[in-house]
């Protein structure tokens, strides 16, 4: 039995006080950040570690690995891989080349995480860029039109996919005209919806046959004038699982960003309620942990669920020679870096 809540550690092994926590209160899965990775011995420690307190090899252990100024695997341990923008650049000169590119940066990727025991990216990023609007996206975004980030944002999941593990699409349903940084305050988008479903929304219908989704902490507030997409019912209804007809598992975005202003334990709460599948509670103290885990019991997810279902989707991951792919891709990316 899995509390419906991705979570997470402190530091580069699980101490005595969260192995108790976790084997007493399942959570569903895990969320792995810098400060847990240091060597990959270390890391395969860790998620060993993961799936024994919960007694399931099959836990979904998550991570941020999405090359660019968004990687918890850092050198010397790891590659170094480009952020998004530099796939857009490439895709203007020679768009089967980038989508070539995309996807063996997602299979070379994946091959490390699995290496380590995670199972599940956050990435790739289908938001859409747009010049002169927060940075939290930026780089991290395929490009400015929703075919392109739709074609590049799927080569990027069939990477993943072909490697042994699940991609997770965000921010659903777009993160890209946020002016602020959602980390640190919350953003309001007041685009009409017409426009929106010609542009944000887009590239996620594109992919909405994917196996997971995360949502957007911003207020779209010609569809919720008072409620961001994470914890708002209509959005969720109506524009993610509606509109754009996303069926897949919706993990809520970090929990404990600035953008949410509730306790961590409201707002997992609102978030579950509002329809997301998973509450991602990050970054807070054990007792917090322990708060939104025990407030989460009435959801309880028994062992066999419609979630577990789509982490199945992923292949057995594929033979490939990983040093020789990589110098092939950072020829490839040399001039649009």
């Amino acid at each position: 039995m899995y509390h419906p809540v991705i979570t997470d550690v402190e530091g580069l092994s699980m101490n005595e006080e969260e192995r108790a926590l976790f084997k007493e209160l399942k959570p569903f899965g895990f969320i792995l950040f810098q400060r847990n990775c240091d060597t990959p011995e270390q890391v395969k420690t860790l998620t060993d570690e993961m799936r024994d307190v919960v007694g399931n090899d099959d836990v979904p252990i998550l991570i941020d690995q999405e090359g660019g100024r968004v990687a918890r695997l850092q050198p010397p341990s790891w590659k170094k891989y480009p952020s998004a923008g530099v796939y857009s650049r490439l895709y203007e000169n020679d768009p089967s080349l980038a989508k070539a590119a995309v996807q063996v940066h997602a299979s070379l990727m994946a091959s490390e995480l699995v290496k380590i025991g995670v199972n599940v990216d956050c990435y790739p990023v289908a938001d859409l860029f747009y010049d002169g609007m927060s940075q939290v996206v930026g780089d991290r975004s395929y490009g400015a039109t929703p075919s392109k980030v739709a074609v590049l944002a799927r080569a990027a999941s069939e990477g993943m996919l072909s490697g042994g593990v699940t991609p997770i699409i965000k921010h659903m349903p777009g993160h890209g005209r946020a002016s602020v940084d959602s980390h640190k305050e919350l953003p309001v988008v007041d685009t009409p919806i017409a426009e929106l479903r010609e542009t944000d929304f887009a590239p996620f219908k594109s992919l909405n046959d994917l196996p997971c989704a995360m949502t957007a902490h911003v207020i779209y507030s010609q569809i919720d004038s008072e409620k961001c997409a994470t914890i708002s019912p209509k959005i969720i209804k109506e524009i993610i699982r509606g509109e754009i007809d996303f069926q897949g598992v919706l993990f809520s975005d970090d929990l404990g960003m600035k953008a949410l202003s509730e306790s961590p334990v409201q707002n997992a709460l609102d978030a579950l309620t509002a329809g997301c599948d998973l509450a991602s509670n990050c970054n807070g103290s054990l007792e917090e942990r322990r708060a939104v885990l025990e407030a989460t019991a009435h959801l309880i997810l028994s062992e066999e669920n419609r979630l577990s279902e789509f982490f199945r989707k992923k292949r057995a991951a594929r033979a490939m020679d990983h040093d020789e792919l990589y110098e092939w891709l950072m020829d490839v990316v040399e001039n649009y870096v």
